[in-house]
């Protein structure tokens, strides 16, 4: 195997990992919190799990794209608009109930960063074609 290949491999199946125990902690933070040996905290292991699924997700673009602000932006919008999602579906928990619409407006702002990004790319592109 490649360096290359190896590293791709790695990256691979660090990403599966972290998406995998995120998944684990939103989707059954009761299950995750006796595995782990933490608190059954629900919104904060809703919340981790969001934040590891990120990792996650960034890991995989990272071997899509090359550019860091577009593999950075791509994982903030996915993971802050899930951690609004979150904020909204936990709100019996506690919090306020502004949290997930200013965490809204922050993903709204670093899409449309994200977008001017991948268009100043693809500029860059066909100039250099």
């Amino acid at each position: 195997m490649s360096k290359d290949g190896l590293v791709k491999a790695v990256v691979v199946l660090a990403a599966l990992t972290m998406l995998s125990t995120g998944c684990w902690a939103r989707l059954d933070p009761a299950g995750f919190a006796r595995f782990a040996n933490w608190p059954n905290h629900v919104h904060f292991l809703h919340d981790a799990g969001v934040f590891q699924i990120g990792i996650g997700l960034m890991m995989l673009c990272a071997l899509r794209w090359r550019d860091v602000l577009a593999v950075v932006l791509a994982g903030f919008v996915f993971t802050n608009t899930f951690h609004a999602v979150n904020h909204a579906l936990d709100l019996p928990l506690g919090g306020n109930a502004s949290d997930p619409w200013i965490l809204l407006a922050v993903s709204a702002a670093a899409l449309a960063a994200w977008i001017a990004r991948i268009r100043q790319l693809r500029g860059q592109a066909e100039a250099g074609s």
